[in-house]
């Protein structure tokens, strides 16, 4: 099996059930988005939702894919930058705890938190305080920490730190790594879409996006968009969330559909889709097992609050991934 390198934003999140959108509203926020805030917006949220039901696990969108295909058995590592503080420690100690190999930058900063305001409804809008994890730097990736792995998993979110991931698509290119990249946010792709045009046409492979990414990335519909991204790269993806997603390599479509659930949060069901997918692409399964594999964790990922299943819920996944290979 393909060994999996990821890098991201090293942050927390405080998952937040709020009772109304008046929270976002309040604080300019744009529901579904993830919004950069400075430290002091952060600790006025906090302030704002202390008494909303919340709690702390550690996350970022590539951490989190990293996590659960670590949880699946697949031999992973995170390059990321955390402070020299418990938060840091707390991040750490749980990506090594999943038995991901850890590159972490320790900085003088505090960590970065991202505060998940969950509407009624289960849509999410993060308000997201980079701290030490936005001073990553291209300086900090070490050509030596890449060359045990096969794949390099990024975080669109990075983009806002183009050499970072010019730098790390380089070195992998070098490694003969497949380059898998995930656009993010839509509001992330509206402000920085020529770059991601770039690095995508220049060096990606494996493409994740949902349909309002695709849509800020293409203009096109989901059907349209699917076809615009797949001439960019080898493999295109889009979530369509209860629809489920679409995958196109070459003249090749699939379309997966989703699984029975009772949706509480969709907190990383984007990122554990791809934990999923990567899990079928670095075993050598096909288009069609690599999207059920996503769709699986995806769906038992929004069962609960945060993206962090416990081990009765991950030995559950791993039963039927296991009956689905099985069936072949």
């Amino acid at each position: 099996m393909d060994r999996i390198l990821g890098i991201g934003n090293a942050l927390v999140d405080v998952m937040t059930l709020i009772d109304s959108d008046n929270i976002l509203e309040k604080f300019s926020l744009p529901k579904g988005s993830m919004q950069l805030v400075d430290s002091e917006k952060s600790i006025l949220i906090k302030a704002e939702t202390i008494h909303f039901k919340r709690n702390q696990v550690s996350g970022g969108s590539a951490a989190n894919t990293i996590h659960g295909l670590a949880m699946l058995g697949v031999q992973t590592g995170f390059i990321g930058s955390v402070g020299k503080d418990d938060t840091g420690d707390f991040f750490e100690n749980d990506m090594k705890n999943a038995g991901v190999k850890t590159y972490l930058s320790r900085r003088n900063s505090i960590t970065g938190t991202a505060v998940a305001l969950i509407s009624p409804g289960t849509e999410r809008t993060f308000a997201t305080h980079l701290g030490a994890a936005v001073e990553l730097g291209s300086d900090d990736l070490n050509p030596e920490d890449f060359r045990d792995f096969n794949i390099l998993y990024l975080e669109g979110y990075l983009i806002i730190n183009k050499p970072l991931v010019e730098k790390a698509c380089v070195i992998a290119r070098q490694n003969n790594m497949k380059i898998a990249l995930d656009l993010a946010s839509y509001n992330v792709v509206d402000a920085k879409l020529a770059d991601f045009e770039e690095i995508i046409e220049k060096y990606i492979d494996i493409v994740f996006a949902n349909e309002d990414e695709a849509k800020s990335f293409t203009g096109f519909g989901p059907y349209e968009a699917l076809n615009s991204l797949s001439s960019l790269c080898d493999i295109a993806v889009i979530k369509v969330g209860k629809e489920g997603s679409m995958i196109k390599r070459g003249e090749e479509i699939i379309k997966i559909g989703t699984i029975p659930v009772q949706c509480i949060d969709t907190t990383g069901a984007g990122d554990l889709y791809a934990s999923g997918f990567l899990y079928g692409y670095a075993s050598g399964f096909s288009l069609e097992k690599c999207g059920l594999f996503g769709s699986v964790l995806a769906g038992h990922v929004i069962e609960i609050v945060g993206a962090r299943m416990d081990e009765h819920r991950w030995r559950k996944i791993i039963k039927i991934l296991k009956e689905s290979i099985d069936v072949d």
